[in-house]
C-alpha cells in the first residue's frame, strides 16, 4: 500500500515538472515573438523616417555632385537572351537585366540599416540616369506581375538601380560571304543630354554575363562570343561617352546547304545526262534541257527570299549563278550540235566526164532513183568540196569529215562536232569540279 502511494506521488511530480517546462517555453516563444515583432515594427518605422528625411529636401531635377564633378555610372549587364536574328531586317532581338550604380551623396544615412531594398514605387521620386540605346528600334520594359524594377540605396549613398528590358536592336549585316558569314552585332547606349563633363559610364570588372544558351533562340547562328567597347563621340551638343557591346555570331550552313547548295548540284548533273541520250532523241534532250534550267530559275528565286535587296553579290549568288550558267550551256551545247550537224553540205561542182544529161540534176540534195536504188556515191564523186585540195576551211567546227584533210586557218581549234557529246562528258564534270574546289576552300578558307 505504502509503495503505491509512494508511486503516485512521485509520477504527480513528474507531471507538475513538465507542465512547468512547457509553460516555460511557451513563455519564451511568446517573448520572442513579441521582441520580433518590435524590432520589425522600429525597422520600418525607422525606414520610413529615413526615407521621408532623405526626400524632404531633395531634387530629382538635379543630377549628384552637379557643379562639382561628374556623375559615373558603373554598369552590368546580364544577357538573358539572344535571338531571333532578322537577316532581312537587319535586326536581332535581346532580352538584358540593365543595372546602373552610382553615387548619391544627398542620399547618405545614419542607422544601424545599412541598405534599404526598395521597389519600383521609389524610382519616380529620385534621380536617374538618362540612359538610350542608340542602335534600338524598339525597346520594351516587363510590367508583369509588376515592374521589373529594382532600387537599393546604401547608407554611404551609393544607389543600385535594375530593370528587365528586351530590345529589338539594329545590325548592318555585311552579306558578301553569305551563307559562310560571320557578324558583330552592337548594342549601344549613352546618355542622352549629359555629356561627358557632366556624367561618365564605366564598365565593371566582369560587368557582362550571359545565361544559359540552350534557350537562346539563335536558330541559323552560333554564338561565339561578346566584347564590350569605350567610346567617346563628338556631336554638335558636345562629347558624350558611348558604351557598346558586340555580340560575335557566325552562321550555320545546314538550312543553306539542304534547301540550295545540294538541289543546285544536283540540278547541274542531272543537265550532264542529255550527254549520254543519243543526238537524235532531239525531244527528250530539249525537255531535259528546259526542265533543268528552269528548276534553276526556281531555285535561284528561293534563295533571295532569305536574303534583303542588297546591291552586291553574295557567295549563294555566285554560285547559283554559276550553276545556272552551266545548265543553260547544256542546253546551248545540244543546240550547237543540233545545228550543225544538220547543216548543208558545201557547194559542189560537177565533173566533165561525167555524163547525166538525161537525168534533170538539180542541187547536191536531190536523189536519183533508178530501179527503186538510191545512188549516192556516183554524185558524190562529181563534187568537189570547197574544204579540200588544201583549202581554208570557213567554219570554226568541222561539220564533215572530208574537212579534216583540209587546211585551218590560223588561231583556229580542230573540233570535231560530231564527237561534241564526248568532249562534254569530260569537259563539264572537270570543270564544275574545279568551279566547287576554288568556291568552298576559297570562302571557308581563305
Amino acid at each position: 500500500m505504502l509503495t503505491k502511494l509512494l508511486a503516485a506521488l512521485l509520477l504527480l511530480s513528474v507531471f507538475q515538472a513538465c507542465s512547468r517546462k512547457i509553460d516555460d517555453g511557451e513563455d519564451e516563444d511568446r517573448t520572442v515573438n513579441q521582441t520580433w515583432v518590435l524590432t520589425s515594427k522600429m525597422q520600418d518605422r525607422d525606414a520610413t523616417k529615413i526615407l521621408n528625411h532623405l526626400l524632404k529636401e531633395y531634387d530629382k531635377k538635379l543630377r549628384p555632385d552637379i557643379g562639382m564633378k561628374p556623375t559615373v555610372i558603373d554598369v552590368d549587364i546580364y544577357v538573358n537572351s539572344i535571338g531571333p536574328v532578322s537577316s532581312i531586317n537587319m535586326e536581332y532581338t535581346i532580352d538584358i537585366f540593365f543595372a546602373q550604380t552610382w553615387i548619391d551623396s544627398r542620399l547618405r544615412f545614419n542607422s544601424t540599416m545599412k541598405i534599404i531594398t526598395l521597389n519600383s514605387n521609389m524610382v519616380g521620386f529620385i534621380w536617374i540616369p538618362d540612359t538610350i540605346f542608340r542602335n534600338s528600334k524598339k525597346a520594351d520594359a516587363h510590367w508583369i506581375t509588376t515592374p521589373n524594377q529594382l532600387l537599393r540605396i546604401w547608407n554611404d549613398g551609393k544607389i543600385l538601380y535594375t530593370l528587365r528590358l528586351t530590345i529589338i536592336a539594329e545590325c548592318q549585316l555585311q552579306l558578301q560571304n553569305f551563307p559562310m558569314d560571320e557578324h558583330s552585332c552592337p548594342l549601344i547606349f549613352s546618355s542622352y543630354g549629359y555629356p561627358k563633363e557632366e556624367m561618365v559610364y564605366k564598365w565593371r570588372k566582369n560587368s557582362v554575363k550571359t545565361g544559359n544558351e540552350k534557350s537562346w533562340r539563335l536558330y541559323q547562328f552560333d554564338f561565339l562570343g561578346l566584347r564590350n567597347t569605350t567610346k567617346i563621340i563628338e556631336t554638335t551638343a558636345g562629347e558624350y561617352v558611348v558604351m557598346t557591346l558586340y555580340f560575335d555570331l557566325s552562321r550555320r550552313m545546314g538550312y543553306f546547304t539542304i534547301q540550295t547548295y545540294i538541289p543546285c548540284i544536283l540540278t547541274v548533273v542531272l543537265s550532264w545526262v542529255s550527254f549520254w541520250i543519243k543526238k537524235d532523241a532531239t525531244p527528250a534532250r530539249t525537255a531535259l534541257g528546259i526542265t533543268t534550267v528552269l528548276t534553276m530559275t526556281t531555285l535561284s528565286s528561293i534563295a533571295r527570299k532569305s536574303l534583303p535587296k542588297v546591291s552586291y553579290v553574295t557567295a549563294m549568288d555566285l554560285f547559283v549563278t554559276v550553276c545556272f550558267l552551266f545548265v543553260f550551256a547544256a542546253l546551248m551545247e545540244y543546240a550547237a550540235l543540233n545545228y550543225y550537224t544538220c547543216c548543208k553540205k558545201p557547194t559542189c561542182t560537177r565533173k566533165k566526164k561525167a555524163n547525166y544529161s538525161v537525168l534533170n540534176l538539180g542541187p547536191a540534195s536531190s536523189v536519183i532513183t533508178i530501179n527503186n536504188s538510191m545512188y549516192w556515191q556516183d554524185f558524190e564523186e562529181a563534187c568537189v568540196y570547197e574544204c579540200l585540195d588544201g583549202k581554208d576551211c570557213q567554219s570554226f567546227f568541222c561539220c564533215y569529215k572530208e574537212c579534216k584533210s583540209g587546211s585551218w586557218r590560223k588561231g583556229r581549234i580542230h573540233v570535231d562536232i560530231l564527237k561534241l557529246d564526248t568532249y562534254s562528258r569530260v569537259f563539264f564534270p572537270t570543270t564544275f569540279l574545279l568551279f566547287n574546289l576554288v568556291y568552298w576552300v576559297g570562302y571557308l578558307y581563305l
